[in-house]
């Protein structure tokens, strides 16, 4: 009986290696089969959107950049989210002089054909130079107003040096006239056609009555010195020599360049007055933008212990004002990048939009980054997975019942088909030149987006082999589940990690 004994349970062992072969062999045909497609559609992505507007952007753009020197940022930051109503206020907190900052102020002004306004503020500076000076006809008349012709409130651009040091009868009127794009003028209240703003300051707002102003200007872009390197292109440029590659700079990656672009058509006043409400209603702003976005604010406002240690410090202040018009900004930019909705990518440009310091922008960048690659939905299909084994377990130890394991069967197969999809998505980054849709955009200069990609690549990459790793037992049960011999000590041979979980679970339960 011994010997008999032994022999069933030999046999029974070489049945069991026999499924657990077979089954392995499906496995690994199948994984292998999704990642060779995968990566191979991969190399094959193009991303190049394109439209009219998006030609005459980069045109643009080219010509407010070409002869200054490691200035495509700030180009990109004037222009690129010009076009919106809501987001058109800009300031360059310029910490040293010579910085072109009102150079490519009146760049912009020339480039759009405008009408443009250009003051200096001193601490002495009256409401006059700003907004007009008084009428002696309304004085005669007792009426209190002001000759605003080519003054501040006829203006459609206009750029305000050393903006922190208007007083408190400047700020009054200057806050109204940027939010709500409206001059009172005696007892009228008129409209004001200004469609941006450029500020300046080579000094941080110091006072709480400047608060309220500089949480006016959407877009902040801290304008630093020449770099070291450049020196010798930029000692050129101030003896009077063009030569050197001072005459163009490229502007994002798979733009085309050089002269070529410079020839096209630029953008015109039509163009900045109707892109953003066209943008509003054309642009569609994903479940996975918008998860992003919310979780960025509260990753950086966040005080105290309320989101434990993930939080930012100190904590930067984002108000419902500032944070709806960020949506909007990102509407505006990816329209005018020839695409149809915004992806996670465009948040990067928000490290010119939220912060108050000029090292904030490091901060919500890295932050920005961090999500794009965390991936949460990796933790939910393993906790799917997870669900998935212990339900096909009770399958298989239980009675046969044709329905439910039909039913399981499905389930399984969307978690397959969801796993590939999130394999082909992370391949298209890691494959072949990578990441093709931050490369096209045009709101990243070329630096920008390969720091972006050096950031991105080791944590996608950890992604992708997670992934694959899930794919794999998510397979396993697929195929289990098609076996019609199957049984739960097939399934703890072949996922042992797994089949020591769901007894936890159970014992637990106990």
């Amino acid at each position: 009986m011994a010997v008999k004994a032994d022999a069933q349970a030999e046999q029974l062992d070489t049945a069991m290696l026999r499924l657990i072969a077979g089954v392995s062999k499906q496995v690994d045909e199948a994984v292998a089969a999704t990642v060779f497609s995968n990566n191979e559609a991969a190399k094959r992505v193009i991303f190049s959107p394109d439209s009219d507007l998006r030609q005459r952007v980069v045109a643009s753009i080219q010509k407010l950049a070409k002869g200054l020197l490691e200035r495509d940022v700030e180009a990109c930051s004037k222009l690129g989210l010009f076009p919106a109503p809501v987001t058109d206020k800009m300031q360059t907190n310029g910490h040293s002089a010579g910085t072109a900052k009102s150079e490519l102020s009146a760049r912009l002004s020339s480039l759009c054909g405008g009408t443009y306004f250009e003051r200096l503020l001193t601490r002495f500076s009256v409401p006059e130079e700003l907004f007009g000076p008084l009428s002696m006809k309304g004085l005669e008349n007792d009426l209190y107003v002001r000759q605003i012709n080519g003054y501040l409130p006829t203006a459609e651009v206009a750029f305000v040096d050393e903006i922190f040091k208007a007083n408190s009868a400047i700020l009054n009127a200057l806050l109204t006239l940027l939010n709500e794009r409206l001059f009172d003028n005696g007892n009228q209240r008129l409209h004001a056609p200004l469609l941006c703003l450029v500020g300046a300051s080579n000094e941080m707002p110091e006072s709480e009555e400047l608060d309220a102003l500089y949480d006016r200007f959407l877009i902040r872009r801290t304008v630093s010195q020449v770099s070291n390197n450049q020196l010798y292109k930029l000692a050129r440029l101030a003896a009077g020599r063009n030569d050197h590659a001072l005459t163009g700079v490229t502007i994002a990656n798979g733009n085309g360049g050089g002269s070529e672009a410079v020839q096209q058509q630029v953008l015109s006043m039509d163009d900045f007055r109707g892109t953003a409400t066209t943008a509003y209603s054309a642009v569609d702003v994903p479940d996975s933008v918008i998860d992003l976005l919310t979780g960025l604010r509260n990753h950086l406002q966040a005080a105290g212990e309320e989101w434990g240690p993930d939080k930012c410090e100190p904590p930067m202040y984002v108000s419902d004002r500032r944070f709806m018009k960020a949506i909007r900004m990102l509407q505006v930019a990816a329209y005018a990048d020839g695409r149809d909705q915004v992806n996670e990518y465009d948040c990067l440009m928000l490290e010119h939009v939220f912060g108050n310091r000029p090292d904030d922008g490091v901060k919500v960048r890295q932050q920005v980054l961090d999500m794009v690659a965390a991936d949460p939905g990796l933790q939910q299909a393993e906790l799917v997975l997870l669900g998935l084994f212990g339900r096909t377990c009770r399958l298989l130890e239980g009675p046969e019942d044709a329905a439910e394991l039909a039913a399981a069967s499905a389930e399984v197969a969307q978690l397959v088909d969801l796993l590939s999809s999130r394999h082909a998505a992370l391949a298209a980054n890691l494959e072949g030149n990578g990441f093709p849709e931050l490369r096209a955009t045009l709101w990243q200069a070329e630096a920008s987006v390969a720091a972006a990609v050096q950031a991105l690549v080791p944590q996608m990459t950890e992604n992708r082999k997670k992934v694959e790793d899930l794919l794999r037992e998510a397979q396993t049960l697929a195929a289990v589940l098609r076996t019609p011999s199957a049984s739960a000590p097939l399934l703890e041979r072949l996922l042992p990690k797994r089949f020591k979980q769901y007894q936890k679970g159970i014992s637990a339960k106990v």
